[in-house]
This record gives C-alpha cells, structure tokens and sequence, in this order.
C-alpha cells in the first residue's frame, strides 16, 4: 500500500510559493491545517497532527519545514500513533531556543530530541536565519535523521525561489519507497 504524505507548515503557514504548497498542487499531498498560523501553541498543534495521523487511513510519510519538524519531533515524543508513519522530511527546522525566536513562539521551548521511532531526513542550510547549519546538525544527530546539507540556501522556503524543488521530492520518495 502506498504511503499518505501529509505536509506540516512551520510559523505562519506556507504561502503558495513555498515548496511545500507547489507539492500539495502537484502530488495532491494533504495539509495538516492548524487553526492559528499566526500564534502557534505546541499542545494544539500536536494534538491537530495526532487527529490527521488517527483520521487518515494506511502508511503515512510526514514533509515538515520549520516549526513543523518541532512539531513532529514533540509529536513522535507522546503519539500512541507513531507507527503509522514510515518516515519523515523535515526541512530548515527553526531553532526556538534561540533567544530572537523563543521569544515569538512560546511554550516550542525545550526542543524534543530524541530519536524518531520512523526513518528521517533532515535538511538543513548553511545560511539559514532560523537555525545555523551546526545546530540542524545537531537536531538530525538527536533525531536519529539523515543529514542533508543544501549549501546556502537560506530557510528553504518561498524566497528561496526552489519552485517545486524536485531535489527536495526525490529525498521524499526515498521514505516513500520504504
């Protein structure tokens, strides 16, 4: 059986530039929807995946950038529902302990970092304002994650200007075939 792949947005939810929309568009994926984009609160949004994962029938590969990889990772932490996912991308994780950031998203703090019980990839960027490529490196470590590195390319969003970032898919369809 072939594998879902649900799409996790990070802070203020991805426009329709960003990769992550162009895949919606193009594959058909699914978006995890939150109810506040703007002022994310962790309980809530855990829950919100818990609800999509419970209610979305067969395997499941999860594509998250930024806030979502946190998402995913605190997630993986509580879910009775972790072995429904075959693996996970997670894209320019944000790095909310650091003090410009946990400052704008209270209550992400501390960052979940033990291994994810599902095969995982993580890339990260040299020049990412949200997260140094030293601490991506560490987050893929503590997660058990592959480690991409995508030169500099910023936050790997929109401005970015990656369109439908096939590079970024085909990582994805390697979860996909497992």
């Amino acid at each position: 059986m072939s594998a879902t792949v649900l799409i996790l947005p990070g802070w203020q939810g991805s426009g329709p530039g960003h990769w992550q929309m162009h895949w919606v568009r193009r594959y058909g994926y699914a978006v995890v929807e939150q109810n506040d984009w703007l002022r994310p609160r962790r309980g809530d949004w855990l829950a919100r995946l818990d609800e999509v994962v419970v209610d979305t029938p067969g395997p499941l590969v999860l594509a998250a950038h930024s806030l979502g990889c946190l998402q995913v990772a605190a997630w993986a932490a509580f879910s009775r529902h972790v072995g429904r996912v075959r693996g996970a991308l997670l894209v320019a994780p944000g790095d909310v302990e650091a003090p410009e950031l946990k400052e704008q998203l209270p209550g992400w703090s501390p960052i979940v970092r033990q291994p994810l019980p599902f095969k995982s990839i993580l890339v990260g960027s040299q020049n990412d304002p949200y997260c140094t490529a030293a601490r991506a490196q560490g987050l893929a470590h503590d997660w058990a994650a592959q480690w991409v590195d995508l030169g500099e390319a910023g936050h790997i969003n929109a401005e970015t200007s990656l369109g439908d970032w096939p590079e970024g898919h085909a990582l994805l369809q390697t979860l996909l075939k497992e």
